[in-house]
């Protein structure tokens, strides 16, 4: 239609989508199939498939991660309203004690953001916070940092959260590997940001508030009126497994195993499945709840409803972003962007220079228009420009993708202020000023972001596995 360079159809179509996101506020799920339509009538094809093409991507992507995004959020529904996710809290603050409740309170943070969404994560851990801040004396500041930043972690690195499942997707990343690399790249990151919000805490005076506005804080449940533990952290630790288990055993075979590991396979092929994995983890989260509180079945149907509405967001929005991702490589957009990157003997851009674009370009989106998700759908399809082929295959970069994905959903996190939503949950809930999140949340989860970076250059060069 238009015969315009790829890399002037990418700056289009950026503007464009975080022009509606940022000043004419229209929802990012409008935005982004709004982004791929345009792509898509720039770049070459026929006339007849151009918006055919859109919808085809938008309908592939949903295909692939619809299912998991729907029942991860009836897992984290039934895992808070059961009392599962009281009772994994309540395991590591016995095992850690009360002295260390700023590392129990982050590993909490960390476990139940895999299936649970950051937001309500907050939600469920701040009571806990204050009462332990009333009860210990240790900072307030401390412990609602220590929480955050926990959780903030594993959201932007280990699916089924939306984000990273959206990038193993658009770099064609097995989603086993993106969840063991995506753990063993936030552990250590963890463990800095513990001694970071140690050190930061100290340095502002913030004392807990009352929250404005809100009722009195419920009293916190008995023991005897939670489930156990196993059935409680079940519906957690089982996908990962069970995805993760396949992924070593096809890693296994392909290096040459025996005959135990084909017969492994073929179960694990299917077990491992991530649809299947999630399927049976929110049929046990389900029975925990039903045998827990005991709904009707009205109240049992409502909960799920409820939780799919909530995901149906998330799986448009993502699925739109896929769209789009797919109408960049229509474009032929990586292409251009690696001659941009191609010295004169011809070497295209790798290694290193690779991991901190994908963290610069995610962090530019995040700060432009303040969605993590957003901003994780859109690099990755920009930066699956580069290291894939036009077959799909994964170019040689050095190292293994997952390290990119991972730089990018570092990436995503920095730049955290008013713009974002997790900005103004850590503000108005943790009872702090404006000036005093900037000053703490902002610095907290951008430090982080930077922590990151260095842990995921420093595993991709003593661990390529390229």
């Amino acid at each position: 239609m238009f015969d315009l360079h790829p890399l002037v159809i990418l700056a289009i179509a950026v503007v464009t989508v975080i022009g509606m996101i940022i000043v004419l506020r229209i929802h990012a799920f409008i935005a982004l199939l709004t982004g791929a339509l345009m792509v898509s009538l720039l770049a070459p094809g026929e006339g007849v498939d151009r918006v055919g093409r859109v919808a085809a991507a938008f309908g592939e992507t949903a295909g692939k991660i619809g299912i998991v995004i729907a029942l991860a959020a009836v897992i984290g529904k039934c895992l808070i309203d059961s009392g599962a996710a009281d009772r994994v809290v309540r395991m590591f603050m016995g095992l850690l004690g009360e002295k260390r409740v700023p590392v129990s309170l982050m590993t909490s943070g960390f476990v139940l953001s895999v299936p649970v969404f950051f937001d309500t994560v907050f939600y469920l851990l701040l009571p806990l916070a204050r009462s332990m801040h009333r009860k210990t004396g240790q900072r307030y500041l401390l412990l609602i940092l220590a929480m955050g930043a926990g959780a903030s972690i594993t959201h932007s690195l280990v699916p089924p959260t939306p984000g990273p499942l959206i990038i193993a997707d658009t770099l064609k990343i097995d989603l086993g590997m993106m969840i063991m690399m995506g753990l063993a790249v936030a552990i250590p990151t963890a463990v800095v940001m513990l001694f970071f919000v140690k050190w930061l805490s100290p340095k502002m005076d913030i004392p807990m508030r009352p929250i404005e506005g809100s009722l009195p804080e419920p009293e916190p449940l008995a023991d005897d009126q939670l489930p156990g533990l196993f059935v409680s952290i079940l519906p957690i630790i089982l996908p990962v497994i069970l995805i993760s288990a396949n992924t070593i055993v096809t890693a296994v075979i392909k290096g040459g195993g025996g005959e135990g590991w084909q017969q492994a396979a073929k179960m694990t092929v299917v077990f491992g499945n991530a649809n299947l994995a999630m399927l049976i983890s929110a049929a046990i989260a389900l029975c925990v709840l039903y045998r827990q509180r005991k709904p009707s079945l009205k109240e049992l149907s409502t909960i799920v409803e409820t939780s799919l509405m909530s995901a149906g967001v998330i799986i448009l929005i993502t699925s739109s972003g896929g769209a789009f991702g797919a109408m960049l490589k229509e474009a032929q957009i990586g292409d251009a962007i690696e001659k941009m990157f191609t010295t004169e003997g011809g070497a295209s851009i790798a290694g290193i220079k690779l991991l901190l674009m994908g963290f610069f370009v995610a962090f530019l989106l995040k700060f432009a228009q303040g969605s993590s998700t957003v901003s994780m759908i859109t690099t990755s399809a920009m930066m699956g420009s580069l290291i894939l082929s036009p077959e799909g295959e994964h170019l040689n970069i050095g190292f293994h993708p997952v390290y990119v994905a991972a730089a990018i959903g570092f990436g995503a996190q920095c730049g955290n202020w008013m713009n974002d939503s997790g900005f103004w949950i850590f503000a108005k809930m943790g009872g702090l000023t404006e000036v005093e999140t900037l000053k703490t949340w902002t610095v907290t989860i951008s430090t982080l972001a930077v922590v990151g970076l260095v842990v995921t250059i420093i595993f991709a060069t003593i661990l390529p596995m390229a």
